[in-house]
């Protein structure tokens, strides 16, 4: 016999505006159960979600199976590496994830920093499968938005076991004008696959996160990749219009068209 719970939270039964409000968030509400306890299905999704998240969490990223041979000849990402060398290192030590490894200087030393207004960079975070799934999407709005507005890009830069406190290092080494991070958010039992784009305007080590800016919520069930393309760009125009960047900057968004189809 079915528990009276799960007759009184038939989909079909629900109100309309209860119906309104499940299709328009990815939360698990008004789910049902049966005694005290989930429904089975909704155990199973709940233990489904939680699996991807530390899935996520662990994964590493490989440029030529994430996005195909084609994608990284096109952008030639300059791979680089943090102090935490292991994963391991990078759960335990977060502050190793904020400076870049030897090797990974020499090779920022080469680049020709010379007037770079926009640099872009992506980091694996806690979450690869997140730049795995959006990058893709979004690096190409990125470029031709900052290209259109007359902008000086420096070199793609991918970063692996990132934090956004490598922000600070970039700034240093590179002297952008602004400096964005498309960084995997930590995953939850919504997504895993969720971006966030840490922003500041000439980062320099010592600045927190009090100097800098976020637009975050970047995947399927968020911001579209046009949305976040249109807003990251708008930022980066206002941090370089006021000469700051952080809390004492407010996001003035005006209307987003979403480009994507």
């Amino acid at each position: 016999m079915a528990h009276p719970g799960d007759e009184s939270l038939a989909l079909p039964e629900l109100p309309e505006i209860v119906r309104q409000v499940r299709a328009r968030t990815p939360a698990r509400l008004l789910a049902g159960r049966a005694g005290a306890a989930y429904r089975t299905n909704t155990q199973l999704e709940l233990r489904e979600a939680h699996a991807a998240a530390r899935d996520a969490v662990w994964d590493e990223l490989d440029l030529q199976s994430a996005w195909g041979a084609a994608f990284v000849e096109r952008w030639n990402p300059l791979e680089l590496r943090t102090r935490a060398h292991a994963k391991e290192d990078y759960l335990l030590r977060p502050d190793l994830g904020r400076q870049f490894d030897e090797t990974s200087r020499t090779d920022l030393a080469a680049i020709d920093s010379r007037c770079i207004d926009l640099q872009i960079a992506i980091g694996d975070g806690l979450s690869a499968p997140a730049v795995v799934a959006q990058v893709p999407a979004l690096l190409p709005l990125l470029d031709a938005g900052a290209k259109s507005r007359g902008w000086v890009l420096g070199p793609i830069l991918v970063i692996h076991h990132c934090r956004v406190g490598i922000l600070n290092e970039i700034g240093e080494r590179l002297e952008p004008r602004v400096a964005v991070l498309l960084i995997g958010e930590r995953p939850g039992l919504a997504t895993a696959e969720s971006l966030s784009a840490y922003m500041a305007y000439r980062p320099l080590v010592g600045h927190t996160d009090a100097d800098r800016n976020l637009i975050s919520n970047i995947h399927a069930r968020g911001l579209s990749a046009g949305q976040a393309a249109q807003r990251i760009l708008n930022f980066a125009a206002q941090m370089m219009k006021a000469e700051e960047s952080g809390y004492m900057l407010r996001e003035e968004t005006p209307a987003i068209e979403d480009s994507q189809p």
